[in-house]
């Protein structure tokens, strides 16, 4: 992707607010003012979700369902959203090559699922998003990001935004409304490289970056005001000794712009990961992964210490790889979506056990993108970004779903 793709601004289409009658909320340090209601993401599970984590006595995965899912015993499977397709009656066509997601709880006890579209600009880059009522119905698709180039993963914010990454060498993060209210706001001091995904340490007022290349580094950025990502100091880590493990240093990038040097070559000392992917942050411990060596990372924000909690190449159970975005569960579960592999999402245990939750039959060449639960917990979103017609490489037979069953009890 050149330059001369990149839009100078991301536009929004914004749907007519009496026509979706949605929840609006004032987003801090943004200047977005939209009255009424709060939005939130959705980490922990809504009012009455159970939190006992059942994932790890799920039975084997059943033969496909008649969406071509293995499952196990006990669960059942819809298909949301085709690219390319119009979502129910909605009136919106979904994005092609759907990718990194999350969901964000609203006042009415409903929810939205944000969805980026990794794929250029011409063919619909951005993000987009599905609102459900508590019940789990469909009620509205809209766009809320367009303009923006090969949108990958990103993450969600304690303050209820989105943040879309675009995994280009001049990427950046954009901050969205997932009301599809307001237009989104590009945060340069975040830095310009080929950005993966987001995670929010509030406390700290860190959010931790990963880089999506052989040779891709590990950042943080210490933003100065709380829920404002507008202005702080971006850093890499440098991993101290011989590596890959132990405490961590975090140095700052002089130039985040990467004009004319790329951010992972301006800190002689910081230290390469091989193709950073999704990241996640529970209990003071960021997670992510890394898919040029099929391992699983957690940084000890409190310790400042980092380990290899998952390694294909030497784990006595190598049933994941491929690792690709994650999230984890109120409960500590870690979930990783394979890209290729045996087209899984697999749970690390907090024990460390591994459990295949869901496979996708017959779509070896495609990716699993997106996972995130609802509210109730009872529910999990997630999508084939190019579906049956795996070789495709803009996306156009991407498939979003929806398991439901007894994740937690």
């Amino acid at each position: 992707v050149t330059r001369s793709l990149m839009p100078k601004s991301p536009q929004i289409r914004i749907a007519d607010p009496a026509r979706r009658n949605f929840l609006r909320k004032s987003f801090a340090g943004m200047g977005w003012v939209v009255a009424g209601s709060a939005l939130s993401r959705c980490t922990s599970g809504g009012t009455g979700a159970a939190t006992t984590s059942n994932i790890a006595n799920l039975g084997p995965l059943l033969d496909p369902d008649e969406n071509g899912l293995r499952l196990p015993e006990g669960f059942t499977s819809r298909i949301v959203a085709r690219s390319g397709q119009m979502v129910g009656d909605t009136g919106y066509v979904w994005h092609n090559a759907p990718d990194g997601a999350a969901v964000f709880t609203t006042d009415d006890g409903g929810y939205i699922y944000v969805s980026n579209s990794e794929t250029v600009a011409g063919l619909g880059g951005g993000a987009s998003a599905l609102r459900f009522s508590a019940d789990g119905s469909i009620v509205d698709a809209y766009r809320i990001l367009e303009g923006t180039n090969i949108n990958c993963a990103g993450g969600s914010t304690p303050w209820g935004t989105w943040l879309s990454c675009e995994e280009t060498l001049i990427g950046q993060v954009y901050e969205c409304d997932p009301l599809g209210n307001t237009q989104a706001v590009v945060r340069p001091e975040m830095g310009v490289f080929q950005h993966e995904a987001v995670a929010i340490d509030e406390a700290n007022r860190h959010a931790y970056m990963t880089e999506d290349l052989p040779d891709g580094r590990f950042y943080r950025f210490a933003y100065e005001t709380a829920g404002d990502l507008g202005s702080g100091e971006l850093q890499v880590a440098e991993v101290a000794g011989a590596g890959p493990e132990g405490p961590v240093q975090w140095t700052r990038v002089p130039d985040p712009s990467a004009d004319p040097v790329a951010t992972r070559l301006q800190v002689e000392s910081s230290t390469a990961f091989a193709g950073g992917e999704g990241i996640w942050f529970h209990d003071r411990v960021v997670y992510f992964s890394t898919k040029g060596d099929n391992r699983i990372w957690a940084y000890e924000t409190d310790t400042a210490v980092l380990s290899i909690i998952y390694d294909a190449a030497t784990s006595s159970t190598p049933i994941l790889t491929g690792v690709d975005n994650l999230t984890v569960s109120p409960a500590g579960d870690i979930l990783v979506a394979e890209d290729g592999g045996d087209m899984e999402i697999v749970a690390i245990a907090p024990d460390g056990s591994l459990r295949a939750i869901v496979q996708v039959a017959g779509q070896e060449s495609s990716e699993i993108t997106g996972p995130a639960f609802d509210p109730t917990l009872q529910r999990l979103y997630f999508s084939s970004q190019r579906g049956e017609d795996g070789d495709n490489p803009l996306g156009q037979s991407g498939i979003t779903f929806e398991v439901s069953g007894p994740f937690f009890t």
